[in-house]
């Protein structure tokens, strides 16, 4: 008795992965996270915007957005020429690199996808 129900144990244990492969699945896809914010000390006023020139988009506006130069804290202010991102899903909205208040401390944060 004993014995079948060990058979019967081994033979479940080898068809789960044959039956693994029947599930259907949802894969859902996320953009990765972005590099984490930055503590610091509040830095002096960036230096004025500089002049900056929009090309031609790569592809379809709906797939394709402009993300304007700016100045960007690094430990000192640097200038981030704008360029063209790719949407990560259709109606993705960017919001760019700014100043946030987080546990007390104001952090830089690089910008990124929602």
């Amino acid at each position: 008795m004993k014995t079948s129900f060990l058979v019967k144990c081994a033979l479940i244990g080898a068809m789960l992965p044959l039956l693994a492969g029947c599930v259907e699945r949802q894969v859902v896809y996320r953009p990765a996270p972005g590099p984490a914010p930055a503590v610091a000390e509040e830095p002096p006023a960036p230096p004025p915007p500089q002049t900056d020139f929009v090309t031609v988009a790569p592809g379809p506006l709906s797939l394709w957005l402009w993300a304007p130069g700016c100045w960007e804290w690094n430990g000192r202010w640097v200038w981030t020429r704008g360029h063209w991102m790719a949407r990560p899903h259709p109606g993705a909205v960017w919001f760019g690199p700014h100043w946030d208040r987080r546990g007390g401390h104001r952090v830089w944060v690089h910008g990124g996808w929602r």
